[in-house]
C-alpha cells in the first residue's frame, strides 16, 4: 500500500508539473483582450489591442479584462479537474483543485 501511495504522489507531482507548463487563453470582444494563464492559475500574459483603449471609457476595458480573466480561469480549472480527476477518481482533494 505504501508503494501505491508513493506512486500516486509521484504521478500527482508529474501532473502538477504538466499543468504548470500548460497554457490556456481567455478572450473577450473577439480577441480584443487576451489573457494567458497556466494550469497553476497564474496569469502569464495580458494582451490588449489598442483599438479598445479609450481614456474616456476605462470601464469597458476593465469589463473586458474581467471577462477574459474569467474565461481563462474556467479553461484552466477544466484542464486541472480533467487531469487531476484521472488520478483522484473524481474525488475533490483540497489544495489540489
Amino acid at each position: 500500500m505504501m508503494q501505491q501511495l508513493k506512486k500516486m504522489q509521484q504521478e500527482m507531482a508529474r501532473v502538477q508539473d504538466e499543468l504548470a507548463n500548460t497554457t490556456v487563453e481567455g478572450t473577450a470582444a473577439a480577441g480584443s483582450v487576451t489573457i494567458s494563464m497556466n494550469g497553476d492559475f497564474r496569469v502569464t500574459r495580458l494582451v490588449i489591442k489598442p483599438e479598445v483603449v479609450d481614456a474616456d471609457d476605462v470601464e469597458t476595458l476593465e469589463d473586458l479584462i474581467v471577462v477574459a480573466f474569467n474565461d481563462a480561469m474556467a479553461k484552466a480549472k477544466a484542464i486541472n479537474e480533467q487531469k487531476m480527476g484521472k488520478l483522484t477518481g473524481g474525488l475533490r482533494i483540497p489544495g489540489l483543485m
